[in-house]
C-alpha cells in the first residue's frame, strides 16, 4: 500500500448548523440599515461529538507526529539536565517558561507587552493595561498546571476565573460559561453575516461534556489529543471573552495530564504565533471535517517550541552562571543565594515581593538586594529612596531577545 500524502485528511465530523433568529439588541445604536441587515434567521453552529472519535492517521502524519512528541520530551530532558531536579532553580525556570508560553499565546490575540512590564506587573509596578491583561493569561497558565490531575469543566472554569478575574470590565464573566450568543467577523449588531457563529449558549454544557469524554480517553497519540481538544474548546466558544487563552492554557493541561511534559511548560504558543493566519485556517479547516491541519499546525508548533525552548533554557542558565560568578565572596548562607534562582522567575523585584512571596524578613531583603547590586547582578531602577524595584537586565535581555525572534521567524503577509 503506497505510503499516504502528507496533506491527507484526518476525517473529523465536521459541524452542522441551525437557524435561529436574531433582533438587534439596542438597535438605536446602529444605523436603520444595518439594523435591518441584522434582523432575522441566521446560521449557529452545532458542534459534532467527539468522545468516541477514531481517528485515521497516514503512516507519515503519524511519523511526523512521532517526531514532534520525541523533541517535546527531549526538551523536557534538557531541561532537567541542566538544572537538576533538585535544583532550587527548577521550579522558576518553570515559571518563566510558563511566562513565555502566557505572552506567546496573548501575543495570538494581538496582546504584547515587553518581559520588563510583565515583571513590573507582578510587583504592582509599571501598570501598562497588556501587561496586565497577559499577567492574567499567566495566572490561567498556572491554574491549567495546577488542575492537570484532573481535567473537568470545574477545572475549566477555574482557568477562565484566573484570566479574566483582573481584566478590567471582564470580571463578571470570569469563570461562567457565556449566556449570549457570539460570533467572529463582522457585524456588532448581529452575528447574520460573521465568519463564524458560535453554538447558541444552551448548547454549552452537553459540548463541554462530550469534550471532557474526549480528553479523558487513554487511546490517542497525545498530541493528536491536544490539538483536536483544542479544536473543539474553541469551536464550542464557551465563554464571552478569552476562549483562544483558556483553550492554549487547556493544552498545557492536557500536555501535563498526560506525562507528556513534567518539568516544564512548553512554549507551544510561541509556535503557533509564527504564522497566526494557517492556525486560524486550520480551526476552520477542522469544523469542516478534517483534523490533519490542525494537528499538523500543533505539531510543528511543538517542534518550534522545542528548538527555541531549549534555547531559552540555556541562555538562562548562562546569565544564571554569569551572576553567580560577580557572587564569588559571598558567605554560603548570604540570603542572596536564595534570592538569585528567584531571578529567573521574576527578574523584577522589590523587597515586599522578597518579603510576602519569597519568605525574607524585611532586613535579610535589603541585605540580599543590596548585596546583588553591590556585584552588578541587579541594577536599582527607580532611583526613589522608597518602593524601590531591582531589575536583573540580563535576564530581561535574554527574554526580550527569546521574543523578538519568534516574531522574526513570523512570516510577513
Amino acid at each position: 500500500m503506497p505510503t499516504a500524502s502528507p496533506t491527507m485528511r484526518i476525517s473529523v465530523d465536521a459541524v452542522a448548523h441551525e437557524s435561529l433568529h436574531w433582533t438587534p439588541r439596542a438597535p438605536e445604536m446602529y444605523s436603520r440599515a444595518e439594523v435591518e441587515r441584522q434582523t432575522g434567521s441566521y446560521e449557529a453552529t452545532i458542534t459534532a461529538r467527539l468522545a468516541e472519535w477514531r481517528p485515521r492517521i497516514s503512516a507519515e502524519d503519524a511519523a511526523d507526529i512521532e517526531d514532534a512528541t520525541r523533541r517535546l520530551v527531549a526538551f523536557d530532558d534538557h531541561a532537567q539536565r541542566r538544572l537538576g531536579m533538585g535544583s532550587p532553580v527548577l521550579g522558576p525556570m518553570a515559571a518563566i517558561l510558563l511566562r513565555t508560553e502566557s505572552a506567546s499565546s496573548s501575543q495570538i490575540e494581538q496582546l504584547t507587552t515587553s518581559a520588563k512590564q510583565l515583571a513590573l506587573a507582578e510587583i504592582d509596578e509599571g501598570g501598562k493595561s497588556n501587561a496586565l491583561t497577559v499577567i492574567g493569561n499567566v495566572r490561567a497558565m498556572e491554574a491549567a498546571l495546577a488542575l492537570s490531575a484532573d481535567i473537568t469543566e470545574d477545572a475549566i472554569l477555574q482557568m477562565h476565573a484566573a484570566l479574566l478575574r483582573h481584566q478590567v470590565g471582564s470580571e463578571q464573566d470570569a469563570g461562567q460559561y457565556r449566556q449570549e450568543q457570539v460570533w467572529i467577523g463582522v457585524g456588532d449588531a448581529g452575528p447574520r453575516l460573521a465568519e463564524f457563529v458560535a453554538p447558541h449558549q444552551q448548547r454549552i454544557p452537553a459540548a463541554m461534556a462530550d469534550l471532557i469524554r474526549f480528553v479523558q480517553r487513554q487511546d490517542l497519540s497525545i498530541l493528536v489529543q491536544v490539538a483536536v481538544a483544542h479544536a473543539q474548546f474553541e469551536t464550542i466558544h464557551p465563554f464571552v471573552d478569552g476562549n483562544g487563552r483558556t483553550g492554549r492554557a487547556l493544552a498545557q493541561s492536557i500536555l501535563r495530564n498526560k506525562g507528556l511534559v513534567g518539568s516544564t511548560a512548553v512554549p507551544i504558543s510561541a509556535g503557533l504565533l509564527l504564522d497566526t493566519g494557517s492556525y486560524f485556517a486550520a480551526l476552520t479547516s477542522f469544523r469542516e471535517g478534517d483534523a490533519g491541519p490542525i494537528i499538523r499546525a500543533f505539531a510543528a508548533a511543538s517542534r518550534i517550541a522545542a528548538t527555541t525552548g531549549t534555547q531559552l533554557v540555556d541562555d538562562l542558565v548562562a546569565e544564571l552562571d554569569g551572576s553567580r560568578s560577580r557572587m564569588q565572596g559571598l558567605r554560603a548562607d548570604a540570603a542572596a543565594w536564595r534570592l538569585l534562582p528567584a531571578l529567573v522567575g521574576q527578574p523584577a523585584v522589590n523587597t515586599q515581593y522578597l518579603v510576602d512571596t519569597l519568605g525574607f524578613g524585611e532586613m535579610a531583603a535589603l541585605r540580599a538586594l543590596g548585596a546583588l547590586a553591590d556585584r552588578g547582578v541587579l541594577v536599582e531602577t527607580t532611583g526613589r529612596g522608597r518602593n524601590r524595584v531591582w531589575q536583573h537586565r540580563g535576564i530581561l535581555r535574554v527574554l526580550d531577545g527569546y521574543a523578538t525572534k519568534i516574531r522574526r521567524m513570523t512570516p510577513v503577509r
